[in-house]
Order: structure tokens, then C-alpha cells, then sequence
């Protein structure tokens, strides 16, 4: 588009600028700096990277001038030096809307500044590790393209900060990693797991013969299979979560997606040579292929967390869980501070909060402007609205200008229960919205639903 110059619209001094809204979007990855009590990062998986050095009452994003995409899958923090960051982008929790990344950016500033690292045709990382006590060593878990096969894609190794790379683990064109642990009693020892996975506009086809959990003891320079070690599901498997515990070498744990019989949570107490299928429980495998995340805790080898639609808890070594409350569903990723463990980060579809009482209570998500719209419209009063349906929440109409100054949460509101459908205004009364979606607040499945401000109805 040119204005009436002539010029383009950047030309002619055009700028974008957010309006937010001020509530989190889909977040899959978080980290927290080792000595900084206060200091957490996160990345949004449409909106880059994130700081708050308050605990979570103020972040700021700290990518945009630096990353060329939006999409962050993974992100770690060195124990051994605060200032340094590693970021995977390309987020690997693939639902039919998924963005791709272009490779591993590093930061030696706490993120002032990032620089590209290449893996670009990687897509999407499942998973960031550095070694425990040397940060120039990182490992990277790539899923690789998700709506196709290519040869840039399973566990990657570097020993220079990221200057280069060695595949260590590929199994095939059609399988990627989709995650890594390390023991960081003796970093020589790595797991990780393959995931044979296919997406397409229509379809997702999750599992396969060649997915399994690998286990490397020389730092990555060769690989054991581990899948068909007694214990494990016999039959097929799909995406699988596996983290060594800091806290008892040996023991590992795994969330399988495998047929109702052999799916759930398993746990191995010898390193992977045997292991016991300790829970069966549904809410621990609730859509496989969007989750299937487990995390040790540091201190006690008898506590361990699943993160799914709901985040769950077990002290008991995994026979049962209790759910955690966090401000918002679909929960992918936690950081736990390995030396006062009730500091934790956590992430879910409705952004990251932190917690200093072991989860009792959260920061809140809605002092992040990372939302992830399917579409905008705009009404045709002045000044005008944006109407938009977000991912995993309502439909919200948000000011185009505020007399604050910034725009806050409490001049957009709620104008349906759609995620994900298309939005319209009437041209003639800017009080009733249309929109459709999958799903409704009746628990229906496709809608289309009418919205009425002036009656909040």
C-alpha cells in the first residue's frame, strides 16, 4: 500500500505498535536464572523472548530486535555462568496451528543481546540442555519439519557455544527429538526420546515403530536404545517425556503415549535398564502428542510433576497425584530452582507465572501481551475496537487508544467463548459481534455465537 505521496507506509512513517491485549498466550518454555531469586525468562510461542527481574509482575520482551521469528520452542539458562541463554525456536507442542522457527540463538548478556546459531531447517525444538558445568557445551532436541520429512532434525550437540554442530542421535527423515534430559550428577549421561510424528492441515498421525527412548553414557558420542527394555510398552508408541532425577542417579522417569493398557507414567531405577509402569492414570496422558511432560524434582527423588491439561504432582514416587491449581489450562513446561525448590516458573497456554510456595499461588498471566489471534476485525465507531478470537480463550474486543496512555486489561472485555473461528462486527452497531468457533461455553462442539454489549449477553 503507498499513501498519497507516493511512498510505501513504512515510508511515509507508518509504525506498528501493540495494543495487547494484556493476557498471556500459548507458552512452552521457561527458565530461571540459577542465582537471582527474582529473575525468570520465558518464550512465547507467538511472541518471542521474555524477562521479568521482579518475580513476574513486570516482563519485558527481550528478542525483537534480534530473533527473525516469533516462535520460541525451548529455552535453558547456564547453571555455570547466569549470563548465558539458549533459546530453540519453533514451538514442538504441534496442534493444527503451529508456528516454525529458524534455528538456536544464544545469549552471553542475560539477553541484552542474541546472536543466531544456525540448525535453521531444525523447525521446531522440543528441547534445550547445557551441560551442568560447562556453558559452551549444549544440546539441542530437534523435532525437525512437522508437515513433512528432512534430514535436519533429532539430537544435536555443540562443545564451542554454538559456533558448530554434530548430529549425535538421527534415526530417520520422519523422526525427531522430542525431548532430552541430562543427569547432572554425571553430565556424561544423557536421555532422550524420538518421536515419529506427522502433521497435516486435516490430521495428525502420532507414533510409530521408530519412536523409543535413547540413552547416551559418553556425552552424546554414542547411543543405547533403550525401547525395548523390560517394562516398557511392548506395543506402539507415540511421544514420550523422559528426565533423569538430580536428586538419585539412576532413577528416570518416562510419560508413554501408548495404547490404554501400557500409556502413563514409568520409572526406572538402574538407568534405564528395567522399569515399572507406576500410574495409569488418564489425566497424566490426556492428548499425548500436545504434552507428555515430566519433570524430576531436584531435591527429593520420591517427587515427580506431569504437566497436561492440568498440572499434577506426586510425592509418592508416582503411585498418586494431586493437581496443582495454575492461573491457566494446557500446561507444557517448569523450571524448579534446584537449590530452594518451592521457586519455580511454569508455563501453560495462557502464558507463564512464578511461584515462591511450591505452586500454592501464581504472578499473574495477564501482564503479558503475547496472545495468539486467529483473526482480527475492527469496528467502524471512533475511536475504533479490534475484535479478535484468541487461542485457548474468549473472543475480546480491545481499544485502538486509551486515555492512559497504554492500553490496560480493563478497557477490553470478553465478547464470546469462541478460540478459534472467524469474528465480525455490525457495521451499523458496533455493540453485536458474530463469531464462530471449535467448541463453545456450553460445551458444544462448532458454534456460532452472537454477543450483545450493550446487555452483556
Amino acid at each position: 500500500m503507498t499513501s498519497a505521496n507516493g511512498l510505501s507506509l513504512l515510508e511515509s512513517g507508518v509504525r506498528w505498535r501493540s495494543i495487547g491485549p494484556f493476557r498471556g498466550g500459548r507458552v512452552v518454555a521457561v527458565a530461571g536464572d540459577p542465582v537471582d531469586a527474582m529473575t525468570f525468562y520465558f518464550g512465547a510461542c507467538g511472541g518471542g523472548v521474555w524477562k521479568t527481574t521482579d518475580g513476574g509482575t513486570y516482563w519485558e520482551n527481550i528478542s525483537d530486535d534480534f530473533f527473525s521469528t516469533a516462535a520460541v520452542g525451548a529455552i535453558a539458562v547456564a547453571d555455570s555462568d547466569r549470563n548465558v541463554i539458549y533459546a530453540g525456536t519453533g514451538e514442538a507442542a504441534i496442534r493444527g496451528n503451529v508456528t516454525h522457527g529458524d534455528g538456536v540463538y544464544r545469549s552471553t548478556d542475560a539477553g541484552n543481546s542474541w546472536t543466531h546459531l544456525g540448525l535453521s531447517d531444525t523447525r521446531h525444538i522440543a528441547r534445550v540442555r547445557i551441560h551442568p558445568r560447562n556453558p559452551d557445551t549444549v544440546y539441542v532436541a530437534a523435532l525437525g519439519h512437522v508437515f513433512g520429512p528432512n534430514e535436519e532434525r533429532g539430537v544435536f550437540r555443540s562443545r564451542n557455544g554454538g559456533r558448530s554442530w554434530e548430529r549425535v542421535l538421527y534415526v530417520s527423515e520422519d523422526t525427531g527429538a522430542a525431548d532430552l534430559s541430562i543427569d547432572v550428577n554425571n553430565p556424561r549421561i544423557i536421555y532422550a526420546t524420538m518421536w515419529q510424528v506427522r502433521r497435516t492441515p486435516w490430521d495428525l498421525s502420532s507414533g510409530g515403530p521408530e519412536c523409543g527412548i535413547y540413552k547416551s553414557s559418553d556425552g552424546g558420542d554414542t547411543w543405547t536404545d533403550l525401547t525395548g527394555n523390560p517394562g516398557l510398552p511392548e506395543g506402539l508408541k507415540g511421544r514420550m517425556g523422559v528426565s533423569a532425577s538430580p536428586a538419585r542417579s539412576d532413577r528416570v522417569w518416562a510419560v508413554i503415549e501408548a495404547n490404554r493398557e501400557e500409556r502413563g507414567l514409568y520409572r526406572s531405577d538402574d538407568g534405564g535398564a528395567t522399569w515399572a509402569h507406576v500410574s495409569d492414570d488418564a489425566n497424566l496422558v490426556q492428548r499425548p502428542w500436545y504434552y507428555s511432560h515430566v519433570f524430576a524434582e531436584p531435591r527429593d527423588p520420591e517427587t515427580v510433576y506431569v504437566m497436561n491439561m492440568k498440572a499434577w504432582k506426586s510425592t509418592d514416587g508416582g503411585k498418586s497425584f494431586d493437581q496443582i491449581s495454575t492461573p491457566h489450562g494446557d500446561n507444557h513446561d517448569i523450571w524448579i530452582d534446584p537449590n530452594n525448590t518451592k521457586r519455580m516458573v511454569q508455563s501453560n497456554d495462557g502464558g507463564a507465572c512464578v511461584s515462591f510456595n511450591g505452586g500454592a499461588t501464581w504472578s499473574t498471566i495477564f501482564n503479558q501481551p503475547t496472545s495468539q489471534f486467529y483473526h482480527v476485525a475492527t469496528s467502524t465507531d471512533f475511536p475504533y475496537r479490534l475484535y479478535g478470537t484468541q487461542q485457548d480463550n474468549s473472543a475480546v474486543s480491545v481499544p485502538s487508544r486509551s486515555s492512559y496512555g497504554a492500553i490496560l486489561w480493563g478497557e477490553c472485555y470478553p465478547c464470546g467463548s469462541s478460540e478459534s473461528g472467524h469474528i465480525a462486527v455490525r457495521p451499523d452497531n458496533p455493540d453485536i459481534v458474530y463469531s464462530g468457533a471449535i467448541g463453545s461455553s456450553n460445551g458444544g462442539g462448532d458454534s456460532l455465537m452472537r454477543y450483545d454489549h450493550s446487555t452483556r449477553q
